[in-house]
């Protein structure tokens, strides 16, 4: 099992060396141009959306309308720490998540003790309660939004979040912490019966999702020259619930593989805005009627995978016998 582990783990960072060598090359030498590396950025980003509110939805259990609001909070904070009191980027990165996890644990201790509807509905009313705060706070430019933020996020800044979004979450998952998350979106009376303390867990998924949306909105604020309330309100909620439902709602592969297909949808799409958000409505009927557990399901492709290699293995190990 070891053998097969570091075998997996050579071959997932040979693969993400060669994927980010060659992107590096193609924007180097002007193939990539600008239009599609403000796409492959809002994937990057995209991606780092999607699986942290799969933390909470797909994976904890509860239905979210407002990651977006998270998303806010580290843009307009990490922006701040750039532009008004001129601190290095990568402090306002981390800065800027940090504070969305404060928000998180806040607002996550009294409203994730509601569940299904009522839930969506109180993280529906939190991510509007925040845009409309920061839409009437001068200090961070109001309605008109906040201007002459310094473009640091590129190809390499994205690439390197997107894999450690993904790597702490998944090692999150596969933990002790991560077992009991998802016993609670199972069941909370039985996972309470054995012990699991339901409210802790959930906050847990719910700091964490929050810290790492507020590091993509940070990566979002310093790619663009402002930021505006508007840019942060309930369809931006929906765009990246839309890429969890379609990759699958408890699996990470899925939610990276629907972040990247829909940003590709949004390159061809890209004039057409309102054909676009009438695309997002029809795949989550198609999705819903045909194929409710999305494109992975609750399955992870790596996973799968290296699981036949082990059979195979055993198979082999079993005959020399």
């Amino acid at each position: 099992m070891k053998r097969l582990l570091t075998r997996q783990n050579m071959i997932i960072t040979a693969a993400l060396l060669v994927v980010y060598i060659i992107v590096q090359v193609l924007l180097s030498t002007g193939i990539i141009s600008a239009f599609y590396e403000t796409n492959l950025i809002l994937g990057g980003i995209g991606i780092i959306m999607a699986v942290s509110l799969n933390l909470i939805t797909g994976f904890a259990g509860q239905f979210t309308l407002g990651h977006a609001g998270f998303m806010a909070i580290g843009a307009y904070f990490s922006a701040v720490m750039t532009v008004k009191w001129g601190m290095p980027f990568i402090l306002s990165l981390l800065g800027g998540a940090c504070l969305a996890a404060v928000m998180g644990f806040l607002i996550g201790l009294p409203t994730l003790r509601l569940k299904g509807d009522y839930l969506a509905i109180a993280t529906l009313g939190m991510g509007e309660v925040i845009r409309v705060v920061l839409l009437n706070t001068k200090y961070v430019g109001g309605a008109a939004g906040l201007f002459g933020i310094p473009r640091i996020t590129n190809w390499t800044w994205i690439f390197v979040c997107s894999v450690v979004t993904v790597l702490c979450i998944r090692n999150l998952l596969w933990s002790s912490y991560g077992r009991a998350c998802i016993s609670v979106r199972e069941d909370e009376v039985a996972a309470e019966i054995m012990g699991v303390d339901i409210t802790h867990y959930k906050v847990l998924a719910f700091v964490v999702g929050a810290f790492f949306a507020g590091l993509g909105g940070a990566l979002y604020s310093h790619y663009y020259y402002f930021i505006q309330p508007g840019g942060f309100g309930f369809m931006k909620s929906i765009e990246y619930l839309v890429m969890v439902v379609l990759g699958g709602m408890g699996s990470i592969t899925g939610s990276v593989m629907a972040a990247i297909v829909l940003t590709v949808i949004n390159v061809f799409l890209q004039q057409y805005s309102a054909i676009r958000m009438i695309l997002y409505a029809l795949l989550l009927i198609i999705i819903m009627i045909f194929r409710p557990e999305g494109l992975m399901g609750s399955k992870e492709f790596s996973t799968a995978m290296f699981r036949r290699f082990e059979r195979r293995d055993d198979r082999g190990s079993a005959g020399g016998q």
